[in-house]
C-alpha cells in the first residue's frame, strides 16, 4: 500500500489536469515538432531519470519540467531551493531549473549533443502564482507560444531525425514496472531517513 501511495504522489501529474493542460503541444505543427511525453532514460552510473516532455525541432530540443503545485512560488534562477507558500506554511523544494538541467545533461551525454542545442522550460500548473521577475522560461501559461518564439534554426533536419531515433532507442518502456523502479531509485537516493536532503544535488 505504501508503494502504491508513493507512486500516486510522484506521478500525480501524469493524468487529469496535467494531461489536459499540456495538451497544448497539440497546437504545434507535427511535421516540425516531434514530441515525447513521460520519457524515462537510463543513467550511465545506474538508475534512471524521468523527463516530462521532450520536443525536438530544427529550433532546438525543448526539455519541459512540469510542476503541479498550489500557493505562491518564490525563487531565483541561482538559488538551490525555491519556496512554496500555502496559507502561512512554507515548503522548500529544489530549484526546478537545476532539476531540468540534469535532464538536459543526461540527453546531451547519451546522444552526444552540445548543451547549447537545448531549451529548458519549467511549466507550473495547478492553482499557483509565481513571484515577479521569474526567468522567462518559467511559465504559468504560454507554453506553445514560448516554444514558437524560438525561431533560429540550430539543428539540421538530419540531426533532428537522428535525435528522434536516439530518444526512441534509449527510452525505457512506459510501464508500471519502469515507474516503480524509478520511484525506488529516487527514494533510495533522497529519502533515507538518516540523511538530510542536499538541494544542491539534482532530483531525477
Amino acid at each position: 500500500m505504501a508503494l502504491l501511495k508513493n507512486i500516486k504522489t510522484w506521478y500525480k501529474g501524469w493524468d487529469g489536469e496535467l494531461t489536459v493542460k499540456l495538451g497544448q503541444w497539440l497546437f504545434l505543427n507535427k511535421k516540425t515538432y516531434h514530441v515525447f511525453n513521460n520519457v524515462t532514460l537510463p543513467l550511465f552510473g545506474g538508475g534512471t531519470t524521468q523527463i516530462d516532455h521532450i520536443i525536438i525541432s530544427v529550433y532546438g530540443i525543448f526539455v519541459v519540467e512540469t510542476k503541479n503545485m498550489k500557493g505562491l512560488i518564490y525563487g531565483n534562477a541561482k538559488d538551490p531551493t525555491w519556496t512554496q507558500i500555502v496559507f502561512i506554511k512554507r515548503y522548500p523544494f529544489q530549484n526546478p531549473l537545476r532539476q531540468n538541467y540534469k535532464h538536459i545533461k543526461t540527453i546531451s551525454e547519451i546522444l552526444k549533443i552540445p548543451e547549447d542545442k537545448f531549451h529548458s522550460i519549467i511549466f507550473f500548473i495547478g492553482n499557483c502564482k509565481l513571484q515577479r521577475n521569474m526567468p522567462e522560461n518559467v511559465l504559468l501559461k504560454g507554453y506553445t507560444k514560448y516554444i514558437k518564439s524560438k525561431t533560429e534554426k540550430i539543428l539540421t533536419e538530419k540531426e533532428v531525425s537522428n535525435i528522434v531515433e536516439g530518444i526512441t532507442a534509449y527510452k525505457l518502456p512506459s510501464s508500471f514496472k519502469t515507474k516503480r523502479k524509478h520511484i525506488q531509485y529516487i527514494k533510495r537516493i533522497h529519502d533515507t531517513e538518516n540523511e538530510p536532503r542536499n538541494y544542491d544535488e539534482p532530483i531525477y
